[in-house]
């Protein structure tokens, strides 16, 4: 367990965070010290037993929630039944990959009610908390594709531009109360999801793992590494930090200089 737990005593709800970016962000908060809710659409006894093991290595409370996050009801359900919400971090997301005219329309939609709206809901559920515990940090998952955007990504691109300006206007709400808003951009992140892809690119285009990672994956991110999820998790224990109080309805870009060109 960590010695320096400056998020003590603070609850986090992280959306889909029982695998990838959010279960990392989860597990650097808990470090921390902020108590942890786990959430996604599932409920499995593996998702319960996520939670124990995470509040037994990190010596905090944890508790999953099950709550679908493409419902609205779902969405603020989430935050009534966790009871307390200090720090939220908006990161349940989902992709497809189309053309505009071939993009199948309940694609669309559930990009958009899982990737934006559900941060709407969240957030308005969980202001009223923060305002009565005198203290709150909303951290939105954005991506570098809210800051740029491309092709065959029309919904992902939208949802996340939408998330940008979610959070901006979220810090304009708050920006007189001890409250903050803020976006995490990632590029490409090394997460179980992207590991599985490696193999069939390889075969896709004949090349092996290091050529298909710096030439393909890692094609518009200048550093030719990934973000790591425990570097995304550094990020939002930062911005729940005093040190980020005048930090606020910004974008932080963790993208190996993807946003720079």
């Amino acid at each position: 367990m960590s010695t320096h737990t400056p998020l003590s005593g603070k609850t986090a709800i992280i959306t889909g965070s029982n695998s990838g970016i959010g279960l990392g962000v989860a597990h650097e908060l808990a470090k921390a010290g902020a108590n942890i809710v786990l959430n996604s659409f599932t409920d499995r006894d593996e998702d319960h037993q996520l939670a124990k093991d995470m509040a037994k290595e990190h010596g905090v409370e944890v508790r999953y929630i099950k709550a679908d996050m493409s419902k609205s009801d779902d969405c603020r359900a989430l935050i009534e039944t966790a009871g307390a919400c200090d720090i939220l971090v908006n990161n349940a997301g989902i992709q497809h990959v189309a053309p505009i005219d071939d993009f199948p329309v309940e694609k669309w939609n559930a990009i958009l009610a899982i990737n934006l709206s559900s941060a709407f809901h969240t957030t308005a559920a969980a202001l009223p908390m923060m305002r009565k515990a005198g203290w709150g940090r909303v951290i939105n998952i954005a991506s570098a594709h809210g800051l740029t955007a491309s092709p065959y990504k029309s919904a992902y691109v939208a949802a996340k531009h939408g998330i940008v300006g979610l959070t901006k206007v979220t810090a304009l709400e708050t920006a007189e109360e001890p409250i903050t808003c803020n976006a995490v951009c990632p590029g490409y992140v090394l997460t179980p999801l992207v590991e599985a892809q490696i193999p069939d690119t390889m075969k896709q285009y004949n090349m092996d793992r290091d050529t298909v990672i710096r030439e393909v994956l890692l094609d518009r991110q200048p550093s030719k590494q990934f973000a790591t999820v425990e570097e995304l998790g550094g990020t939002c224990v930062f911005l729940a930090s005093d040190y980020a109080k005048q930090i606020t309805g910004t974008t932080i870009s963790v993208d190996g200089g993807w946003t720079a060109l």
